[in-house]
């Protein structure tokens, strides 16, 4: 018998996203419905995060 593979939620639209196989923590994907940019937080289980905005430094 398999064992059920949760699939993580967009946290912006709720669709199911996708890892894949050799998915690491802190990539970056995109939503395949509503185009957000997500970071993986977390492999086993499978949780996805909204990605942390690019702040620009202007040479801080």
């Amino acid at each position: 018998m398999q064992q059920a593979v949760h699939a993580p939620e967009c946290p912006e639209c709720a669709t199911t996203v996708t890892l894949d196989e050799d998915a690491r923590v802190s990539e970056i994907i995109e939503c395949v419905d509503c185009r957000s940019e997500l970071e993986i937080a977390s492999v086993k289980p499978p949780k996805v995060e909204l990605a942390p905005e690019v702040e620009e430094d202007w040479g801080e």
